[in-house]
């Protein structure tokens, strides 16, 4: 059972606080819920005021759509503001890697220091038992301890961004939707006569949503251009504003497709050229030609700032899989090494732009493990 109902048929003396983000899944987690039993309240978070009046923000919106949601359900809701420690704990983390050169995953930092960490003593402290929230992955006790589960919906699963969770709060954390695939999700909602059973999902960072991601990191890391120059034989191809708006794998927005491939490369002269290093000493972005350049290929990597769910690290030599980003395919790999600081992860196939700065995920079948940042 991927969620198994920790009430044993006394839901309704246990008080439930579902963090209600204006959209369909937590929606339908907090109807599901109170048909089960459960005192539900419902929470929605306030985590970035710096634009509320940016085109792009629709916090507003959201909490609109809260309120309706909850008056339909019937049940009360409240709102909190979490912006000024999600920007102690998560906004100044993400400049901070950004300025370094890395691509950091601020959505895996919010789930658990905010969603997973603040929701949750705020929970706790009016008298709550369990937190639950709109993710598609799941929380079974095995054993003794407790495991974070793959949703059954394997084109949703979350579980990615929910690595870093630990013991005390998967305790205390309930999520509906482990066994639902996002079609009767949505066919839940609209029985339930829920506006939002249509609502398009939200895309994006979760700070950020869907506005233009450069022109927002130019508000606090302002341009510095440096060189384009090609990893195979140094050509100067170009000028970029900035190394920390460019990642590992990027193809858009170099303005260098016209340029033609070098004696030196392995691909055709009018392939597209990909960012595969950065170095920040000389300010130099260096790109190569080609998806399946040899730069953009590692076979493994070394993750720091570890975090195991079980709260002890994975076995070495041990046959897993990992992801080195969320939409990513399951790859076969090993754990060559591992201590309290580091562990060193081999893939059975080479794996295309693993990134420093973002996250990889072990797993074992569909019991996420934890993981690291990769370095």
């Amino acid at each position: 059972m991927l969620n198994p109902s920790k009430g044993n048929g006394m839901n309704e003396a246990k008080t439930v606080v579902v963090g209600l983000s204006g959209g369909v899944d937590s929606a339908v987690a907090a109807l599901l819920l109170k048909e089960q039993g459960w005192h539900v309240l419902g929470l929605f978070m306030k985590n970035w005021e710096d634009d509320d009046s940016d085109e792009y923000c629709s916090s507003r919106q959201d909490l609109v759509d809260v309120i309706s949601i909850a008056d339909r359900i019937g049940i009360d809701v409240e709102v909190v503001n979490f912006a000024a420690a999600y920007k102690e704990r998560v906004f100044a983390h993400f400049l901070k890697e950004y300025q370094a050169g890395r691509t950091p995953n601020p959505d895996v930092l919010c789930n658990s220091e905010i969603k997973f960490s603040a929701f949750l003593e705020h929970a706790v402290s009016i008298g709550a038992d369990y937190i639950a929230t709109g993710h598609y992955a799941g929380v079974r006790e095995f054993a003794g301890a407790f495991q974070l589960l793959k949703a059954e919906d394997g084109t949703k699963d979350q579980s990615y961004f929910l690595h870093r969770l630990n013991q005390q709060q998967l305790a205390k954390t309930l999520f509906p939707l482990a066994g639902l695939y996002k079609r009767e999700v949505r066919k839940r909602a609209e029985a339930a006569g829920l506006h939002v059973a249509l609502k398009k999902d939200s895309t994006g960072i979760c700070f950020i949503g869907e506005r233009p991601f450069k022109e927002f990191l130019m508000r606090y890391l302002p341009p510095q251009k440096g060189e384009i120059r090609s990893l195979d034989d140094e050509r100067l191809l170009g000028e970029h504003d900035g190394i920390a708006y460019h990642t590992i794998g990027q193809r858009k927005g170099l303005h260098i497709g016209g340029v033609k491939g070098g004696k030196s490369g392995d691909s055709g002269d009018h392939d597209a050229w990909f960012v595969a290093r950065k170095d920040i000493a000389s300010n130099t972005l260096y790109v190569v030609q080609g998806h399946a350049h040899a730069a953009l290929l590692a076979d493994e990597l070394r993750a720091e700032d570890l975090s195991w769910v079980a709260g002890a690290a994975a076995h070495t030599h041990w046959v897993y899989t990992a992801k080195t980003r969320y939409r990513q395919a399951d790859a076969a790999c090993e754990i060559e090494r591992v201590d309290a600081d580091s562990c060193q992860i081999r893939f059975a196939e080479a794996q295309w732009a693993v990134t420093p700065g973002q996250s990889v995920v072990v797993y074992e079948s569909r019991v996420c493990l934890g993981g690291g940042v990769i370095a």
